[in-house]
């Protein structure tokens, strides 16, 4: 099983929206992403909430039963478009795939 974790930084400022108001249509973003492809198991996204030390503004969490359901998810579509919507709203974002 792959382990796919994926946190965006984004900036404070863009499209039209602050950063908690991205945040929050990033999540509603990638909650659509649940269950698009087979072998895709746990998908879990979090936002940055106040008052806690957090330096990234959204995290997904998600398993793969192999490196061949993660590219069919990577190249799906709806990641694709997911891809497009986070590129002028973020800031950094960080990447680390393991086996679980």
């Amino acid at each position: 099983m792959l382990r796919h974790i994926v946190m965006w930084k984004l900036k404070e400022f863009a499209e039209g929206a602050t950063r908690a108001e991205n945040a929050e249509r990033f999540k509603a973003k990638l909650e659509t992403c649940r269950s698009i492809v087979d072998g895709q198991g746990l998908f879990e996204v979090g936002t940055a909430k106040p008052g806690f030390n957090c330096t990234y503004d959204v995290v997904l969490v998600s398993d793969f039963d192999d490196v061949a359901a993660l590219e069919s998810y990577l190249a799906h579509p709806k990641h694709q478009a997911l891809a497009d919507f986070a590129a002028p709203i973020r800031e950094d974002r960080q990447v680390l795939d393991y086996e679980a």
